[in-house]
């Protein structure tokens, strides 16, 4: 049994369809599975155990035609391989093209009306309701093809020699970490900085011997740097500083953490790592951190959540500015004295 699953991006939404992969090889544990993904999420499957090969998707250097050839040679061998399954869980116009070019003997997707990807498909699986969280949205295409959906599986493995170069590269050892993720892809998806601050001066007045990993992308630099000024002797600002993979260990390794809505915090979720998640204009039953909704915390607005990347309402993103520091503390403190019973 040959199996192509497609979810090149985002990072979130590759980590949230991962439990599609596990149990697909706990059912097929001789199939072979591979994995059309953006290549600049690549390393977080890269010596995957469940994985046969990873197909990299190379959006932005495919866009431009005089690589077109590359494009045409990656679909040939996508061809060639004869996948007896195709998974398109991404159901966007680009992956509904993309599996059905694959031709494999039968190609499953999700029923997402945004770009008609659902026309390529054998069998279109619809969302349950509007609130149906995305991982069981995913998990909805495996009972179509006879697989069976359970709990019996690790989410992200542990690789130990990036574990061990983490904790080597940056002297882990010795403390209790928080791990704080200031950034997120839409600008009113982001707690205010200076309230991440506070949060860290709070947590290092009451709570002595605590240290803060600030992870984040290259572009958070900033932000990191501003949090970075509220504890400098017991922070980290690890925003550009990690790969893909290290950034999952950091959080292996960390207490808990606390997070906009964004890739990271899905990991997080994925670890079962306590967390406080920080949400405004997006919808946490649908895209929130699964298994830990009730560590959400959100301000009712007439307005939230809107699902819009742009806030319009009469105070600009009240929905997160209205969760003080002091209210993230508590809640901090709560995760953590349940966490240690």
């Amino acid at each position: 049994m040959k199996i192509l699953l497609l979810k090149p991006s985002s990072l979130g939404d590759v980590i949230q369809a991962l439990p599609v992969l596990r149990l697909l090889k706990r059912h097929l544990p001789a199939s072979e599975i591979f994995w059309w993904i953006d290549s600049a999420l690549a390393p977080l499957l890269e010596g995957d155990p469940d994985l046969t090969g990873i197909v990299r998707f190379e959006r932005k250097r495919w866009a431009a035609p005089r690589h077109w050839p590359e494009m045409f040679r990656s679909i040939r061998w996508m061809r060639a391989q004869n996948f007896d399954w195709v998974i398109d869980l991404q159901c966007l116009a680009r992956s509904g093209t993309f599996a059905w070019l694959a031709n494999g003997k039968f190609l499953i997707g999700l029923d997402e009306v945004r770009e008609g990807a659902r026309g390529f498909y054998d069998v279109a699986v619809r969302r349950a309701s509007f609130h149906t969280h995305a991982v069981d949205w995913y998990l909805a295409v495996l009972p179509r093809l006879g697989v069976p959906v359970h709990k019996n599986f690790q989410w992200l493995p542990e690789r130990p020699a990036i574990a061990a170069a983490v904790k080597s590269k940056w002297q882990t050892d010795g403390a209790r970490w928080i791990a704080i993720q200031p950034g997120a892809r839409w600008e009113n998806k982001r707690w205010p900085v200076e309230y991440f601050a506070e949060l860290v001066r709070l947590l290092a007045k009451h709570l002595p011997g605590t240290r803060f990993a600030i992870l984040g992308a290259a572009g958070d630099k900033p932000l990191g740097e501003m949090i970075l000024r509220a504890g400098p002797q017991r922070s980290l600002n690890l925003c550009g500083e990690t790969s893909l993979p290290e950034m999952i260990e950091w959080l292996r390794l960390c207490e808990l953490m606390v997070t906009n809505d964004t890739g990271p915090m899905h990991a997080a979720a994925a670890l079962n790592k306590p967390l406080v998640a920080l949400f405004g204009p997006t919808e946490p039953r649908r895209t929130g951190p699964y298994g830990h909704l009730e560590n959400v915390l959100r301000i009712d607005l007439p307005c939230s959540p809107c699902l819009k990347s742009h806030c319009t309402y009469k105070k600009p993103n009240e929905c997160l500015k209205a969760i003080s520091p002091a209210t993230v503390f508590e809640r901090v403190q709560k995760q953590l004295q349940s966490s240690a019973v």
